[in-house]
């Protein structure tokens, strides 16, 4: 690979950490990416760095420590609510936690963006297509610029400008919606919602929808519902007036529980619609020289069994490390694929039974069941019986 150029577009979390393993290795790399700088758009909450997955591509990067010292205490919690605001289970992380240590994503994907060396990323860059040119492939930008290079690593997402090349596949929706929102500097504004959902995995679910998300000095959750593809546009709610998005949003759910639906009074006036949607389980493609594919790019899942994520990481430590074994590329590139090709499909297949567990008629039984049978004991307590939020957040 010495002397070839290496051009990953799309600074999430895959490209990053393949930019930074082979940064390490002295094989030199661009990385380009649409937002003008990492705060553009908001990251998302917390995240479950898995130790067979995320946390050995953080390994190879060389920011397994780093990543600890930034990770988020009683984050492995887990409390898990029907409608009535009954608690079915609640299981607190142990000294020294379970193994799947949380950190906020917008911390994660800072620290890698950090680890590159400066010029590494062209932010404001973003790519509309590209098109294969003799000894590579042509990147081609909104502003009408162009880049050549011999290897593309299309890390860009959802809706990847990348993936064409390989194959025709479009994400479809998957039936929920999610409506984001946040309930800032919790201990001391909102020390209720915050008794409620600890500094863990929070989840109330019932009759196909949830809220639910994640606790700790900022509380930051979702409502999930089981809807319409074009239920934001057409649902009458102003999503950029607070007050009709809370409305709206507390119609959805008439006969939850007062404790529960206070989350949504309470919250920040900002919103983020998030309908979901998935590529095709076992997606693969015909091997095309020059270009392949990690991450969401390769194989969207929805978020509903923690594995994104840790499979971005470790399609971007994998790509790297083939990259960089002294392999002919058109070598490396088939190996790297084959065990992405495996692990994305049955990480996708999983997500679908989350989705399937999570999404149902009535009390979430099968997902209690779920937890049980992982030997997670379900405490069951009164109605929003107090129950002290754990840990501090760091």
């Amino acid at each position: 690979m010495s002397g070839r150029s290496v051009a990953v577009v799309g600074a999430g979390l895959s490209g990053l950490v393949c930019a930074r393993i082979l940064q390490r290795h002295g094989i030199a790399v661009t990385v380009y990416e649409a937002d003008a700088a990492p705060d553009e758009r908001p990251q998302g909450g917390l995240l479950d760095i898995h130790d067979d997955t995320g946390q050995i591509a953080l390994k190879e990067a060389g920011l397994y420590e780093q990543f600890l010292a930034r990770t988020h205490t009683g984050g492995e919690d887990i409390r898990l609510l029907d409608k009535s605001g009954r608690v079915h289970v609640d299981r607190r992380e142990p000294p020294g936690g379970r193994g799947r240590p949380e950190i906020g994503r917008v911390d994660l994907r800072q620290l890698l963006i950090d680890s590159l060396e400066p010029g590494t990323i062209a932010w404001g860059r973003k790519v509309t297509g590209a098109r294969p040119a003799p000894g590579g492939h042509t990147l081609e930008f909104a502003d009408g610029a162009a880049a050549s290079a011999d290897l593309v690593v299309g890390a860009d997402g959802a809706w990847s400008r990348i993936r064409p090349l390989l194959t025709p596949a479009r994400p479809s929706y998957t039936g929920i919606t999610v409506v984001e929102f946040r309930l800032s500097d919790a201990a001391a504004r909102h020390p209720k919602a915050l008794a409620l959902t600890g500094r863990g995995n929070f989840f109330a679910l019932s009759d196909n929808k949830y809220i639910g998300g994640h606790g700790g000095d900022t509380i930051t959750l979702g409502c999930g519902l089981r809807v319409a593809e074009d239920w934001a546009a057409t649902s009458g709610i102003d999503w950029d007036d607070p007050a009709s998005a809370r409305a709206g949003l507390l119609r959805e759910y008439p006969d939850w529980a007062g404790e529960l639906t206070d989350l949504i009074r309470g919250c920040d006036d900002a919103f983020w619609l998030r309908p979901i949607y998935a590529l095709p389980t076992g997606l693969t493609w015909e091997r095309v020289p020059g270009v392949t594919l990690v991450g969401d790019a390769a194989h969207l899942m929805s978020p509903f069994a923690g594995e994104g994520a840790n499979v971005a990481l470790i399609d971007g430590a994998d790509l790297a490390r083939e990259i960089v074994s002294g392999a002919d590329v058109e070598v490396a590139l088939p190996r790297y694929e084959e065990t992405m090709f495996s692990r994305g499909a049955k990480a996708a297949a999983g997500s679908q039974r989350g989705l399937d567990l999570m999404f149902v008629k009535g009390r979430p039984g099968k997902l209690i069941l779920f937890f049980k049978a992982m030997g997670v004991a379900a405490k069951v307590v009164r109605p929003f019986e107090r129950i002290p939020a754990s840990g501090k957040g760091k």
